[in-house]
C-alpha cells in the first residue's frame, strides 16, 4: 500500500523530531483538553486526527468519487470537478456546526456546507454514496497515515538501542531471574531482549498497516446497488469505479465485501498491535526504572531538572514512568474495539460511532507519545560501570564456586570434600552479607584456607567476570546483524532525527 491522503499541516506549524505542548488560548483553559494532545503528542499525530484533516479528506473523497463517476460516463462536468477541487480546504466550520445541529447528521451537514461553496457541483456531491463512504474510508486513511507516522519512530528507537547494545555487548552485568541475582549477562545482551520485542512490534505494525484495505465504493448495505442503478446495471463499471477511487486514495486493495461499514475486526487488529507495543514499552521502561534504583543505569536527566520538591538529591526516572503510565492506558484500549466488533448487528449499528472517535485516536496518540519518549530515553541512557562492577563483586564469589570446585578436582582434589568446604564457607560469607551488612568475603575465606592452596594462584582468573557471560557478546552481534539491521533498512532515510522533549 502506498500513497497518502494528500493532506499535511501548514509548514509554519510542522515540528519534526520534537514533542511540544500546544499553547492554550483563553477559552481552552476554561474547559477540559485531552493531555494526549495538549501535553504530550506530536503535532503531526495530533493533526492526523484533527477535524481539519478529517473534513478535508471527506471532500477529497467526494471529489475522487465524482472524478471516477465522470470518467465512467456519468453526466458530471469538468467545471463541477474544478469547483470541488478549488474548495477542498475552504471549510466553514461554523456553518457545518449549525447544519449538524439542525440536521442531527454530521455527513449531511458537511454535504450542505460543501455544496454551499460549490453551487454548480452541489447536485453531484455524494452521488450514490452512503455516509460510511466518507466516514469509514477517512478512518482507514487516517489509520494508515497514523502507522506511517509511528513506524519511523519505532525504527529510530530500535536504531538507538541497537547502537547501545553493540557498545555494551561485552560489558558483564549481574543477571536477574525472579529479580534475584542469577548468572551474569552483559549490558548489551539485556538490551537485545528489549530489541527483540520491539522487532516483533515493528513487524506487527508493518503487517497491520500493509493489510489495511479501503472500504471503497459499496453503498448503503455494501451491495453497491445505488451505483449499479447509476450505471444502468453495468457491473463492470461499478467494479471499475470501486477500483479507481481505491487507487486515488492510495490503497492497492479494497475489501470485497462490507456491510454499511468495514468490519470492526479491522479496528481490533489495529489497536491490538498498538496495545502489544504498549506492553513492550512498559517492560523496557520498568527494567530501566529498576536499574535506576540499583544505580546501574539512568535515563537522561536535564541540567536543571528537579527530581523531587522535597528531596533535592533525587533523580527520578520520570520519562520511563511516563511511558509505563501511558503504556498501561494503551494496553487497556484493546477492550473497546473487541466489544464493539462483537455487537455489530447484521450490516451495522451506530453504537460503534462515538466510542471509535475516542478509542482509535487515543491509541495512536498514546503510541506516538511513548515512542517519542522512549526514543529520547534511548538516545541518552547513562551506564555506571563502577556500580555494575561492585554488584558483580558482591555476587560473583557465589557463582564461581562451581568453577573453583572443578579447578580443585583438576588439581587432585575430591569433589565431595571440596563441595562441603565451600558450602560451609559460603554460608559464613552469606551471614556476613545478610546479618552484618558487610561485603561478600567468600574469596578471602578461600584464600585463607590452606585446603584451597593448589588454586590460590588461579583465583583471579577463575573470578574474571568475562568468563561467566558465555556467548552473550557473540549473540548480540549476530542478532543485530541478522535481525535488527535488515529490519531497519527501509527506514534509513528517516533515522537522522533527534528527539527532544519539552515536558
Amino acid at each position: 500500500m502506498d500513497g497518502s491522503s494528500g493532506l499535511s499541516m501548514d509548514s509554519n506549524t510542522r515540528i519534526t523530531g520534537s514533542v511540544s505542548p500546544l499553547t492554550p488560548g483563553p477559552e481552552e483553559v476554561m474547559r477540559y483538553r485531552s493531555p494526549l494532545v495538549s501535553r504530550y503528542a506530536s503535532r503531526e499525530m495530533a493533526f492526523n486526527f484533527s477535524d481539519s484533516k478529517k473534513f478535508q479528506t471527506w471532500r477529497r473523497l467526494w471529489l475522487w468519487l465524482a472524478q471516477a463517476e465522470r470518467s465512467l460516463g456519468l453526466p458530471i462536468t469538468e467545471e463541477q470537478i474544478q469547483e470541488m477541487e478549488a474548495n477542498l480546504e475552504n471549510i466553514d466550520f461554523k456553518m457545518a456546526a449549525e447544519e449538524e445541529k439542525r440536521l442531527r447528521h454530521d455527513v449531511m451537514a458537511h454535504v450542505h456546507t460543501f455544496a454551499h461553496c460549490c453551487p454548480k457541483a452541489a447536485p453531484v456531491i455524494h452521488l450514490g454514496a452512503t455516509s460510511c463512504y466518507v466516514g469509514d474510508n477517512t478512518d482507514l486513511i487516517v489509520l494508515r497515515d497514523g502507522f506511517d507516522l509511528l513506524l519511523p519512530k519505532l525504527a529510530r528507537v530500535l536504531n538507538r538501542l541497537a547502537d547501545f547494545a553493540e557498545k555494551y555487548a561485552e560489558m558483564p552485568t549481574l543477571g536477574f531471574t525472579h529479580y534475584q541475582p542469577a548468572q551474569l549477562t552483559t549490558v548489551g545482551k539485556r538490551a537485545c531482549l528489549w530489541l527483540q520485542d520491539l522487532c516483533m512490534d515493528l513487524r506487527n505494525l508493518e503487517r497491520a498497516r500493509n493489510e489495511l484495505r479501503f472500504r471503497g465504493v459499496k453503498g448503503t448495505t455494501g451491495t453497491q446497488a445505488s451505483f449499479l442503478q447509476l450505471f444502468d446495471g453495468d457491473h463492470d463499471k461499478v467494479e471499475e469505479l470501486d477500483r479507481m477511487v481505491t487507487s486515488m486514495a492510495g490503497f492497492k486493495r479494497a475489501y470485497i465485501v462490507t456491510g454499511q461499514t468495514y468490519s470492526r475486526k479491522v479496528d481490533v487488529e489495529v489497536v491490538s498491535v498498538l496495545a502489544s507495543l504498549g506492553a513492550t514499552v512498559h517492560k523496557i521502561c520498568t527494567d530501566i526504572r529498576l536499574l535506576a534504583n540499583l544505580k546501574e543505569l539512568e535515563e537522561p536527566f536535564e541540567k536543571e531538572q528537579i527530581g523531587s520538591s522535597a528531596m533535592p538529591y533525587k533523580r527520578n526516572p520520570m520519562r520511563s514512568e511516563r511511558c509505563c503510565s501511558l503504556a498501561r492506558h494503551l494496553m487497556t484500549l484493546i477492550m473497546n474495539p473487541l466489544q464493539t466488533a462483537s455487537v455489530q448487528w447484521f450490516e451495522r449499528t451506530l453504537d460503534d460511532s462515538a466510542n471509535r472517535r475516542i478509542c482509535l485516536a487515543e491509541a495512536f496518540l498514546t503510541a506516538d507519545i511513548i515512542l517519542s519518549t522512549l526514543q529520547n530515553i534511548s538516545e541518552g541512557l547513562v551506564v555506571y560501570p563502577k556500580v555494575i562492577e561492585r554488584r558483580i563483586r558482591q555476587e560473583l564469589p557465589f557463582m564461581a564456586t562451581e568453577n573453583i570446585i572443578m579447578a580443585m578436582v583438576k588439581n587432585g582434589g575430591n569433589r565431595q570434600d571440596c563441595h562441603e568446604r565451600i558450602r560451609v564457607l559460603s554460608q559464613q560469607a552469606g551471614a556476613v552479607v545478610k546479618q552484618e551488612g558487610g561485603d561478600n568475603d567468600l574469596i578471602f575465606r578461600i584464600q585463607s584456607d590452606s585446603y584451597f592452596a593448589p588454586i590460590h594462584a588461579h583465583l583471579e582468573q577463575l573470578l574474571d567476570p568475562k568468563s561467566f557471560i558465555g556467548r552473550a557478546p557473540q549473540q548480540v552481534l549476530k542478532f543485530l546483524k541478522e535481525e535488527v539491521i535488515p529490519l531497519l533498512s527501509p527506514y534509513q532515510s528517516k533515522m537522522d532525527v533527534k528527539m527532544e522533549l519539552e515536558l
